[in-house]
């Protein structure tokens, strides 16, 4: 369908008693920042973060980070509370990663968390989602 303001494809989801457009920018920042993503980490953890997002029926638009961070566009149903989503994408990712490379857990404290307690969400609609999704796309991502 072309959005109205810039001709832009935008694809409408619908669910039972709805139609949807949701898309959120969110950020999650290592603990203290330590930078400790290599390529292969940030692609396991993508992996990862596509699988929770299809358990909460949600779509991995698109995905990148660099060696501290991460950035993802995420497509979401109207019923699914961000919070509840980024609590899991943060918690099994770190799980799974502390579990698959042993290497981590130095940066994981006495917290076992790899994570900062804190995230960025922004909503993000029609032309600017492009922007968001070049910004993303942009990361240094490391080597």
């Amino acid at each position: 369908m072309l959005h109205p303001a810039g001709g832009t494809v935008q694809y409408i989801r619908t669910g039972r008693h709805c139609a949807f457009v949701l898309h959120a920018h969110l950020v999650f920042v290592t603990k203290c920042r330590h930078k400790v993503f290599t390529d292969a980490h940030l692609k396991r953890t993508e992996e990862i973060t596509r699988a929770v997002c299809a358990d909460f029926e949600c779509e991995l638009a698109e995905f990148n980070g660099e060696n501290s961070h991460v950035h993802l566009l995420v497509n979401f149903p109207p019923e699914i509370a961000l919070s509840k989503l980024v609590n899991s994408l943060k918690g099994v990712s770190s799980r799974r990663l502390r579990q698959e490379y042993p290497e981590l857990v130095r940066h994981f404290w006495r917290a076992q968390r790899l994570w900062s307690g804190s995230y960025f969400a922004g909503s993000v609609d029609g032309a600017p989602l492009s922007i968001v999704r070049q910004y993303i796309e942009q990361q240094n991502r490391p080597l």
